[in-house]
């Protein structure tokens, strides 16, 4: 399966989980359990949030083997996230990496609070989260008004955009076969309410 095959695969598993025509267990079977013994060969590595609301497997109506799937919050890439996307891509030969962020991000709406007040809205601070988003955040809170309600998803699919570009910016290896032609890189959004995954760009 090539890269534009692999996205229509996303597309049209995406479309199933809305209408509610999911495979009913397709892909999970025992006999693919024993199938995936002598090895795995992904259509589409996908980072996505770690929010629970978004099963990255569930909402593409993908079965055992057909993901590798990268789960961090908001999102972010890191140097584990860059290293997990090139052993799929070098190893196992997928064709597409897609970076997906999703509607009402805690992480995201986290991160916004914290920069706006310079106060961290969780008891816990996460010092690695806030300094992968800050640059996404700061220059969207630029001016000093108060970001209207819509805000948190504008900077979801900011979020998406600077991580699609951090991993073409910090791998080598993804930036060349995306070049050749070899790979697509590409950003999505999930609606945690209607279930569409809408894909950026």
């Amino acid at each position: 399966m090539n890269a534009r095959e692999a996205l229509q695969a996303l597309k049209d598993g995406n479309g199933r989980y809305v209408d509610e025509l999911r495979r009913h267990g397709s892909g999970v079977d025992a006999g693919r359990r024993l199938h995936l013994t002598d090895g795995q060969n992904p259509l589409a590595v996908v980072i996505g949030c770690s929010d629970s609301r978004v099963p990255v497997e569930i909402i593409f109506d993908q079965g055992l083997g057909d993901l590798f799937v990268i789960r961090v919050a908001g999102n972010i890439v890191r140097t584990s996230q860059i290293e997990s996307v090139e052993f799929a891509v070098a190893e196992l030969g997928t064709p597409l990496v897609v970076v997906l962020g999703h509607e009402g991000c805690g992480a995201v709406t986290a991160a916004v609070e914290e920069l706006r007040s310079d106060t961290p809205p969780l008891e816990l601070r996460l010092p690695t989260l806030m300094e992968s988003l800050r640059p996404v955040v700061e220059p969207l809170l630029e001016g000093g008004a108060p970001p209207p309600p819509e805000f948190i998803d504008t900077v979801v699919r900011a979020n998406v955009k600077h991580a699609v570009a951090t991993l073409r910016e910090s791998s080598p290896l993804v930036a060349g076969k995306e070049a050749a032609g070899d790979l697509l890189l590409v950003g999505a959004e999930y609606a945690l309410g209607g279930g569409e995954v809408v894909f950026l760009g």
